[in-house]
């Protein structure tokens, strides 16, 4: 059993995944907040590669990303970073990437870094699982989950290959779009997680979408996994201590832990 599939084997609780961009708004405050979101609650944490055409990402993380490369971060500072993360912390930490830096950097190279460096899966936005079996070879060679996603518009077919091959998790995306905090959930989340259920008893993870305590509350009534990610950027980007983001992850966990 893999360190993310141990987090879903936990009775009665349900997984809090939390996404930072590695470099924004500096190293020293991803040092810092990761393992604050650790402390209040967070089981997974990913950490996003910056990437130039993030196609999934809406304009915070986007925005994000962009002044992360600007600080001149690379794949290489996100392993090193994770590195030393893993040395502070004990809950699992997943690299959120696009394909082009993973296969830029060499996809055998990559894999027997992230193992190295105390990373446990990668989840790759951009590779749909008829493309991913080399990959997927690899990661299984250096005991990491590769988490594919899956949509609102996933046909059957889709459904039922992502269902054999993720491992880990499955990454549910809330919506047809890309990610960012809003108002209210999809009406038809219901109906998709549902449909989702029929195919396999793997773990299921909702993300893009979720800004407040109430919504994550809704989402862990219907899924084992609730992912956050932009809120917790626009957070980080008007509070330097990160007070407010940890303040934010406990009420999130505690939003999860409610009956």
């Amino acid at each position: 059993m893999s360190r993310i599939e141990a987090v879903f084997k936990r009775k009665g609780r349900k997984a809090l995944i939390a996404y930072v961009t590695v470099g924004y708004p500096s190293i020293e405050a991803i040092l810092t907040v990761v393992p604050m979101l650790a402390k209040s609650g967070c089981d997974i944490i990913e950490l996003g590669i910056p990437f130039s055409d993030p196609l999934a990402d809406g304009v915070t993380i986007q925005q994000a990303s962009f002044r992360a490369l600007q600080l001149g971060v690379t794949p290489q500072t996100c392993l090193d970073v994770a590195k030393e993360l893993s040395r502070k912390i004990d809950v699992p930490l997943v690299f959120m990437s696009y394909f082009n830096p993973i296969f830029s950097y060499g996809l055998q190279k990559f894999c027997g870094a992230c193992a190295g460096s105390g990373v446990d899966g990668l989840i790759i936005p951009d590779l749909p699982p008829e493309e991913g079996a080399e990959l997927e070879k690899l990661t299984i060679k250096q005991g990491l989950d590769l988490i594919y996603l899956l949509a609102p518009t996933s046909p059957a077919k889709r459904l039922t290959l992502v269902a054999e091959r993720s491992r880990g998790f499955i990454y549910l995306v809330s919506v047809t779009g890309v990610t960012g905090a809003r108002g209210k959930l999809p009406t038809d989340l219901e109906a998709f997680v549902a449909r989702v259920r029929k195919v396999t008893a793997k773990p299921l993870c909702v993300g893009f979408g979720i800004a407040t305590p109430e919504q994550a509350k809704q989402v862990a009534g219907i899924a084992d996994g609730v992912i956050v990610g932009s809120r917790i950027i626009q957070l980080m980007e008007v509070d330097p201590s990160m007070v407010k983001v940890a303040d934010f992850a406990r009420d999130l966990r505690h939003a999860l832990d409610e009956k």
